[in-house]
């Protein structure tokens, strides 16, 4: 019955029984994931009873939202989940990038000194930093920015990072997961391992973590690893699917403090700022985060494997640890990553009789190609996969509400490909 209905929906028996075989192998792995989202599930549900959440918050508050106690609460709730002193949960927080904006720009003044020792970072950030112009960036501000790229294997220059550190750096941030490269994503060991390096140089500096897609891939967060403060979207990870809008930053008091005020208003900061009636998705979404995020692991894992038998190279490989929710896979030319993303985009359940095409997206040096059939735009928890048409021509898979929804999207996309002619269905043939 199950074969039957997904030939209904366009999978060939060749694809199906590509998927069946790559799945049969993946039942170890995928127990692991149900391990990790058991125990975050518990430490999300620990952190809600401890501060004591109740129908009372969720609540409709609107105006300037004084004592809004479902606000309030949320922000403990989040502080306590992430170990951290503080936190700030908002609306008003539009998306990811706004996030690391005002994290930034909360925390640095003129004549400070912003580090990455990650490499380049995420698109959207470079006119938020300045290296590519454009109005109101940090670079308008007087504070400067410089980089130290990543050696070969990806992975940390720390001579290199020790050279760069000097009496004007004030923050280093630190990019979690790959963004649009082909790098590997960072666990939070090795984010610890980099953090404890430069505190041991520069006790003071900032060390802020850009944890998007990260949330509860691990046990453990970078704020437990002694990050100053973890920032990161509410339509990703931790919303659970269900968060219409939103960005989180946790941290310590007094930076996330800061943050309230920039956000907000000097003298007003976390005071003000109504939830306006949308608490019990946050809180939903929170609660069921931990499993949505285990479904989007093994869409990941399976996609590594799926593709990685075909030929192509995928990062991370079938086989490594997980540290985000993002698979890249490089397919080596624009048809084919415009293929991919069409078959991601016919396997949803909104829009999916619609075909994407790459436009000029704000905050990008190139066309860019996404698809993402969502219930929340944008969201890219659920089942999404969009990448830059530029060389090496890598695709970026993630998300997916439920594993049985990432298995469709895979399997569609590669059923997809094999219609548009960039792969020969020979080629699955001969994994039978």
């Amino acid at each position: 019955m199950i074969q039957e209905i997904y030939e209904q929906m366009g999978i060939s028996r060749q694809v199906w029984d590509l998927g069946q075989r790559t799945e049969n192998k993946l039942k170890d792995r995928f127990q692991e994931f149900d391990r990790t989202a058991e125990y975050n599930q518990l430490k999300v549900i620990h952190a809600m009873q401890e501060n004591r959440v109740s129908e009372a918050c969720f609540n409709y508050v609107s105006g300037y939202g004084y004592n809004d106690l479902g606000r309030d609460t949320l922000e403990a709730v989040y502080a306590s989940a992430f170990h951290t002193e503080a936190a700030l949960v908002r609306p008003q927080i539009t998306c990811g990038t706004h996030a690391l904006a005002l994290a930034l720009a909360a925390n640095l003044r003129p004549g400070d000194e912003l580090l990455s020792p990650v490499g380049k970072p995420y698109d959207t950030l470079e006119e938020v930093i300045g290296i590519r112009p454009s109005n109101g960036s940090l670079a308008e501000y007087g504070i400067s920015y410089r980089q130290v790229d990543l050696l070969e294997d990806g992975y940390f220059d720390y001579p290199a990072i020790e050279a760069a550190l000097n009496e004007k750096t004030k923050l280093v941030t630190i990019q979690r997961s790959k963004g649009y490269q082909t790098r590997p994503s960072y666990s939070v060991k090795k984010i610890g391992e980099l953090i404890a390096f430069i505190k041991e140089r520069r006790p003071d500096v900032i060390c802020m973590v850009d944890n998007c897609y990260g949330e509860f891939v691990e046990t453990i967060e970078p704020s437990d690893v002694g990050a100053d403060m973890i920032v990161g979207s509410l339509i990703k990870n931790p919303g659970g699917g269900l968060a219409p809008i939103g960005g989180y930053i946790a941290g310590r008091a007094d930076l996330i403090e800061n943050c309230a005020y920039r956000l907000t208003s000097p003298g007003l900061g976390k005071e003000v700022g109504a939830s306006l009636g949308v608490m019990q998705s946050f809180y939903q979404g929170f609660f069921l985060a931990p499993t949505v995020v285990c479904g989007a692991l093994k869409g990941a894992v399976f996609a590594a494997n799926i593709y990685e038998q075909l030929g192509f190279s995928v990062v991370p490989n079938g086989s490594e640890s997980r540290h985000d929710i993002i698979q890249a896979v490089t397919l080596g030319s624009p048809e084919g990553v415009i293929a991919f993303c069409q078959g991601i985009q016919a396997a949803a359940p909104v829009d999916s009789y619609v075909n994407p095409e790459p436009w000029a997206m704000p905050g990008y040096d190139s066309d860019v190609i996404m698809a993402a059939g969502a219930f929340v735009q944008g969201s890219s928890i659920e089942l999404s996969a969009d990448g830059p048409i530029k060389p090496p021509y890598a695709v970026y898979f993630q998300g997916g509400l439920t594993w049985y929804h990432a298995k469709l999207g895979i399997l569609k996309s590669l059923q997809n490909m094999i219609d548009a002619g960039v792969i020969d269905i020979k080629d699955i043939e001969k994994l039978l």
